[in-house]
């Protein structure tokens, strides 16, 4: 029988645990809480100045004509046989040519990939996935369907139903995100690895946590932790939060990137404003805080990671941090110019990198 002695070192560590995981979720919820008084706040100013515009919001019933351009490829579904779930995705270039799969983020689909789409079909089979409850993909309804495990389980079983055992994995954003994880977790299914503005998952944890301006950038973490405000936060004055963050000053496109045009903005107005089509993208952040920190972090293929530097949600020195977890070929590049999101906003240039990228490992593996 242990001693009271034993026991001793072993109390103190317990409680130091447990007191860290109240501070943290009081930190989570406390910050979740003013985020949702700063959108309250602006929701009662919006009323005051225009009531009838702040709840204004026009049907769409018919997608415009660019989501089924036939330049950006076929429109498939695959049904996966554990979950049931049925997925939306893009697909262009040849059947049995490598797999290129790309994620991508909030608040997008397929779509944001169709210069890509374009751009690599002629050498790999380009398939641009809707994920988890977006777009035309099944979306659950319980919020513990969007958890980590299963978003990287999914990635895993449509490589298997698309019949390849191996991709090469881009990821946007919150598609970084779970690239990154899809890396760690399922290193033999990735060749080659590419993320655009999204750091290694271990340090946005760390560093969200040590800088307050990274904390408050995210605010959308927190305040998403509520239910429902969100999803009607959103479509105020017609989506207007969703519009502006694409082409407003301080988080859209610049001047010099390729801004998206009017049908482009009408495509996404489109998809998200369908009957409950936020509340599966929304969920996806509702588990997050749940799932971190990782347990596994290392990142064993060769990476490329692209970084915006205007970006008005993430910061740039992550991008530099993240180096130390990938225990092979890194390549970090950063735009100068370029806005959050890269892929959209500079794709001639970020189309290039992943080009040079690909073929370096491609003379590097034949000598």
């Amino acid at each position: 029988m242990a001693s009271p002695a034993d026991c001793l070192p072993w109390l103190p560590g317990r409680f130091m645990v447990r007191v860290r995981a109240l501070l943290f979720w009081a930190l989570v919820y406390g910050y979740c809480a003013l985020c949702a008084c700063i959108e309250l706040l602006k929701l009662l100013w919006s009323i005051g100045r225009s009531p009838g515009k702040t709840f204004q919001r026009v049907i769409r019933e018919n997608p415009p004509a660019c989501l089924s351009d036939p330049s950006l490829g076929t429109h498939c579904y695959v049904r996966i046989k554990d979950s049931g779930l049925r997925f939306h995705y893009v697909a262009a270039g040849e059947r049995g040519k490598p797999l290129m799969l790309l994620l991508h983020g909030f608040p997008e689909f397929w779509y944001s990939w169709r210069h890509q789409l374009r751009e690599f079909k002629s050498e790999y089979r380009v398939v641009a996935l809707d994920l988890r409850g977006y777009g035309e993909t099944d979306a659950p309804p319980q919020q513990e369907n969007y958890k980590l495990d299963c978003l990287i389980t999914d990635i895993k079983d449509i490589l298997e139903s698309l019949g390849y055992n191996k991709c090469m994995l881009i990821g946007h954003d919150w598609g970084g995100m779970i690239a990154w994880l899809v890396a760690i977790c399922y290193p033999e299914m990735v060749t080659k690895l590419i993320v655009i503005n999204f750091p290694h998952p271990s340090v946005f944890t760390e560093y969200i946590l040590r800088h307050p301006s990274q904390l408050i950038k995210s605010g959308n973490y927190f305040f998403f932790q509520m239910p429902w405000f969100p999803e009607f936060i959103f479509t105020v004055n017609d989506f207007k939060i969703l519009k502006n963050l694409f082409t407003s000053r301080t988080t859209g496109i610049g001047r010099k990137g390729c801004r998206l045009t009017a049908e482009d903005i009408e495509a996404y107005l489109y998809i998200f404003s369908q009957p409950g089509a936020l509340t599966g993208p929304i969920n996806h952040y509702r588990n997050i805080f749940s799932c971190l920190p990782l347990q596994h972090h290392e990142v064993t293929m060769p990476t490329l990671l692209l970084w915006g530097e205007r970006d008005a949600f993430m910061e740039v020195e992550m991008a530099e941090i993240t180096r130390i977890y990938v225990k092979n070929h890194f390549r970090l590049t950063i735009l100068s110019e370029a806005s959050h999101w890269l892929q959209q906003d500079q794709p001639d240039i970020v189309n290039k990198l992943i080009w040079t990228f690909l073929k370096e490992e491609t003379i590097k593996k034949r000598e």
